[in-house]
């Protein structure tokens, strides 16, 4: 089965063919650093790991670059979200900026998700951005207005087949303040002129000013990756106005397909309600780290599809963890019994049943990256490999490592749920993990063999009480997550 994307533009499920062959050049748009990261954030830029991980995983060279806005997000009052937090901290916005970049970068690390290739802050590509607009204007998509510069949008009849709004319902004051120089009420800012106490600004042919939100996103894309590029990614919630003024000022810029397939994460909701600071009810990704292991946060998350919406709860996230654990365990277990392993070829009924997994997982994924279901998968052969090492053995080395390896292509380098034994993180070291158990398992067998049976069985009760449990077995004693 080929690969196959839900793409939002055509409101279609599209076999993939990526416009260079063995090539995939993706842009997502990244956060606005003027604050600490939520949750919401973890959903959209894990499900986005995800996708970059599987088109690796398949073996396409992928170029992945993810913005960042550090000038020119404004609120709906007409005020740039950074300079209203500098504001607010007594801190310059380039303070605010680097210390909240370097925060989400370090939540990003925290829960697995690979770097992108490149990621191009905004205030580092002005001469990009302005270059583009002076385009739009010799084209006469754009206008001038006492040093500001506004996208004429009834100059592009295409406006709208993102997100399906049409023109004439459209009514003033979408995401910006109304400006009363622009000629059509969706005209939106291309470049905005700097009053006397904006602290953002730099030279134009307009005069002193900063871009505006939706520009920055188009610049920077086409710099990176082309005119056209294959996918576009992003949160639903930006489906309109910023996706769809990306599309419309690239299109009319350069007259070709801007992005050939947009996929958007659906919305994370808290306790059944939108997350929303002035309701109080945000989670940020550093609380959510300080409660979870990072695991049981991916796999919640990939619980569900990418595009659809998710409601993160105690209950749900306690769930994911279990289902994690039952993995987890089978992958400890299978480790530690590779210590202990025979000689011998890999057995052949093992090797099939990951034959036959690995494919439903492939097949899985491969209908728009449906992870849930390829989750299922691992969960499925999970409970099949437990009762394998449970209840028989021993097991040659060419076996325990065909299961090894299958935890750590699918579970570890496509999900990124499993870790490795060099990773290190805020999980720890997997194989630090294991030794410090095995140490404690070792002095146990010896205060035992002394007949030490309080010795042995405070170890037993504490290492359960930090939720690892012994089992003793006729070849040795192992151990797993409760």
């Amino acid at each position: 089965m080929t690969l196959r994307i839900y793409n939002v533009l055509t409101r279609a499920k599209e076999v993939f063919q990526p416009l260079n062959p063995g090539k995939v050049n993706m842009y997502v748009c990244g956060p606005t650093v003027y604050d600490y990261s939520h949750i919401g954030h973890a959903k959209t830029y894990i499900g986005f790991d995800v996708v970059a991980r599987y088109l690796r995983y398949l073996g396409y060279d992928v170029l992945y670059v993810q913005n960042i806005t550090d000038v020119g997000h404004m609120l709906d009052t007409g005020e740039d979200r950074i300079l209203k937090k500098a504001r607010q901290l007594s801190a310059g916005p380039m303070q605010v900026v680097e210390t909240y970049m370097r925060e989400y970068l370090t939540d990003m690390d925290a829960l697995g998700v690979h770097r992108p290739d490149i990621s191009p802050r905004a205030s580092g590509h002005i001469p990009e951005q302005i270059a583009m607009v002076q385009t739009l204007i010799d084209k006469g998509h754009a206008y001038e207005e006492d040093g500001s510069v506004y996208f004429h949008v009834p100059s592009f009849p295409e406006y709208g087949k993102l997100s399906g709004r049409v023109l004439e319902e459209q009514e003033e004051g979408t995401r910006e303040a109304v400006r009363t120089e622009k000629r059509h009420p969706a005209d939106f800012a291309l470049w905005k002129k700097a009053e006397p106490e904006h602290i953002l600004r730099w030279p134009s042919p307009w005069g002193e000013g900063f871009p505006g939100w939706h520009v920055e996103c188009s610049a920077m894309a086409t710099k990176y990756l082309g005119v056209t590029f294959d996918i576009h990614g992003g949160g639903i919630d930006n489906i309109f106005p910023h996706n769809e003024c990306e599309i419309a000022q690239s299109e009319a810029a350069h007259g070709e397909t801007f992005a050939r397939y947009w996929m958007l994460t659906g919305t994370l909701t808290l306790d059944g309600v939108k997350m929303s600071k002035s309701l109080g009810n945000t989670l940020s990704i550093k609380d959510a780290l300080a409660r979870w292991r990072p695991e049981a946060i991916r796999t919640f998350i990939l619980s569900s599809h990418y595009g659809s919406p998710i409601d993160f709860s105690d209950e749900a996230i306690e769930a994911a963890y279990k289902g994690w654990q039952r993995i987890w365990g089978a992958v400890t277990l299978t480790r530690q019994q590779l210590r202990t392993a025979v000689s011998g070829n890999a057995d052949t009924d093992v090797l099939a049943l990951l034959e036959k997994a690995k494919a439903q997982f492939i097949e899985k994924m491969n209908d728009d990256f449906n992870a849930p279901t390829a989750l299922a998968t691992l969960q499925e052969v999970t409970r099949q490999v437990n009762t394998l090492l449970n209840e028989k053995g021993p097991h040659t080395i060419e076996t325990l490592r065909a299961i090894d390896v299958f935890y750590r292509e699918l579970g570890g380098g496509v999900l990124g749920i499993i870790p490795d034994e060099a990773d290190s993180g805020s999980s720890g070291s997997a194989e630090r993990e294991d030794g410090l158990v095995r140490l404690l398992i070792d002095l146990r067998a010896q205060a035992r063999a002394n007949r030490e049976w309080a010795t042995a069985d405070a170890i037993r009760n504490q290492l359960k009480a930090l939720g690892i449990v012994l089992e003793d077995r006729a070849d040795g004693t192992i151990w797993k997550l409760e």
